[in-house]
């Protein structure tokens, strides 16, 4: 389970699309402010996930081969089907030209410039990668809080996920006119890059999912 977690938070994090969408967060006025309220949401949503899957579970994996056992392991092995079609028609679309590279670059500060507190909470909850946060949810089914090692992976897990929106506030708190500058050069580089990487997280943790799901349930 810990590993399974580790993978799905590292993709989670790497996301290309919410990490472009809080650098615009941070770049606008009151930034770190909006940032930290986009944390707390983003963080909020993998807390509920968890806990409701364990409300459902009380705390206690079920037996191997169970149906809610199989149960589980069918959900992730849908899930990792659905990642790697997602990632293959986005591959297609690219091929095709029906998806490109934007040419014209916005300027972050005008384009969030209304933004309120509350946008920016709404902006992590609609940004979410759900279909990974679905993986994570059928993964938690094995956690088992009698485990020292359960309770770790799980608050790991929501680290994991968390850890570049946490660096990106950390470093516009204590270095924010170097930060700034870095942060816009990366949302440059993710607007020229962002299929690449939207296709490739997609299709290494659904081939993950799927493999590591049919492996389980044979």
């Amino acid at each position: 389970m810990a590993l399974d977690l580790l993978l799905i938070g590292l993709a989670i994090t790497l996301f290309p699309l919410p990490v472009m969408a809080f650098v615009l967060v941070l770049a606008s006025p009151r930034g770190v402010r909006k940032g930290l309220v986009f944390i707390l949401a983003w963080v909020a949503c993998l807390v509920l996930v968890i806990t409701l899957v364990l409300l459902l579970t009380g705390g206690t994996p079920p037996a191997p081969r169970s149906p809610p056992s199989a149960t589980a392991l069918w959900i992730s092995l849908l899930i990792g089907a659905g990642l790697v079609g997602y990632g293959v028609r986005r591959w297609r679309r690219v091929r095709s030209g029906a998806i490109a590279p934007k040419a014209a670059e916005e300027s972050p500060a005008s384009a969030h410039k209304g933004a309120s507190l509350w946008s920016a909470a709404a902006l992590a909850v609609l940004l979410q990668p759900w279909g990974m946060v679905g993986a994570a949810a059928a993964t938690v089914v094995q956690a088992d809080l009698s485990e020292a090692g359960s309770v770790v992976a799980l608050a790991a897990f929501c680290l994991v996920a968390t850890s570049s929106l946490l660096a990106m506030e950390l470093s516009m708190v204590f270095a924010p006119e170097r930060s700034g500058n870095a942060l816009m050069e990366l949302h440059r580089w993710l607007r020229r890059h962002k299929e690449p990487a939207i296709i490739g997280l997609c299709l290494l943790l659904g081939l993950w999912l799927v493999s590591r799901s049919l492996y389980q349930l044979a």
